[in-house]
């Protein structure tokens, strides 16, 4: 019994002590537990701030974007406004090139009508002018040939100079000194020139008298303008009474002063002393 009863409370000794070992470890298991609870209970409360702060920073942010926001539908907007005021200035001006370009290319149409016909008028006077310069060329020549002795005797030289022809003739093969009538042999001259002088129709004859520079003493003629109009107007006459247009024909005087040479000489003067008969376009 007595033994019995000492296992007993040997056993009962075991297992107290066993539930012992056991409590403790639980406790350790719980306090380790706890321990690491609050540090991650730590961590979290810095998460956390960390959060907030982002939190606080993203709101901003948001609160920012969004006034932003505002402001960009108010631009918006405003571009739009903007955008449909361009349009409609872009479609009037395009309206208005448009009608331009139209103009242009009518104008142009226009003008390139005008310069073909100016083109056709310029080859129209071209070949006229070249028609004339050949008419004025066969008069020259014409002229040449039927005066070839007096142009041999230095009497008459003929020049052709820009579209105008000249002959110029000594007034002793004309006229005698300080008279105005046309002599014979003078005649016998101009006689050479009227065939060649009656084909001219689209020239002006214009019959010029010319003195040297020693004054006159005639009582016909109180000056060398008297007396160079009077040999001009004799010789417009007689190539009048040729049939000769009279419409055609003028006469000038310029006494001594268009000189082509020295009056000093003797030969100057004789020079000078000449009728000119010009040919030249209608004025």
């Amino acid at each position: 019994m007595l033994r019995r009863t000492g296992y007993l409370v040997l056993a009962s000794l075991i297992t107290l002590a066993l539930n012992g070992c056991v409590s403790l470890g639980k406790y350790q298991m719980k306090e380790d537990e706890a321990k690491g609870l609050s540090g991650e209970l730590g961590d979290l409360k810095q998460q956390y701030g960390k959060l907030s702060a982002d939190n606080s920073a993203l709101k901003a942010e948001f609160d920012k974007l969004k006034a932003d926001s505002v402001g960009l539908v108010a631009k918006n907007q405003a571009l739009s406004k903007d955008k449909s005021e361009l349009e409609q200035v872009l479609k009037a001006k395009s309206d208005t090139l448009s009608r331009n370009i139209s103009d242009l290319r009518q104008k142009v149409a226009d003008l390139q009508e005008e310069n073909k016909k100016q083109s056709e008028e310029i080859a129209n006077l071209q070949k006229a002018r070249e028609e004339k310069v050949k008419e004025l060329g066969n008069t020259y020549e014409h002229l040449l040939e039927n005066m070839k002795s007096e142009i041999a005797q230095g009497q008459v030289t003929i020049s052709e100079l820009k579209g105008k022809l000249t002959v110029n003739m000594e007034a002793a093969i004309l006229f005698d000194s300080g008279k105005a009538d046309i002599k014979p042999d003078g005649i016998a001259i101009l006689l050479k020139m009227i065939p060649t002088l009656k084909e001219v129709r689209d020239k002006s004859i214009r019959i010029e008298g010319h003195t040297d520079n020693v004054p006159i003493k005639s009582a016909q003629f109180p000056s060398n303008w008297e007396l160079s109009a009077a040999r001009a107007i004799n010789v417009a006459k007689y190539l009048q009474q040729q049939g000769l247009d009279p419409a055609n024909l003028s006469a000038a005087a310029f006494s001594e002063l268009k000189p082509v040479a020295d009056n000093a000489t003797k030969e100057g003067r004789a020079k000078n002393r000449r009728i000119e008969i010009t040919l030249a376009a209608k004025e």
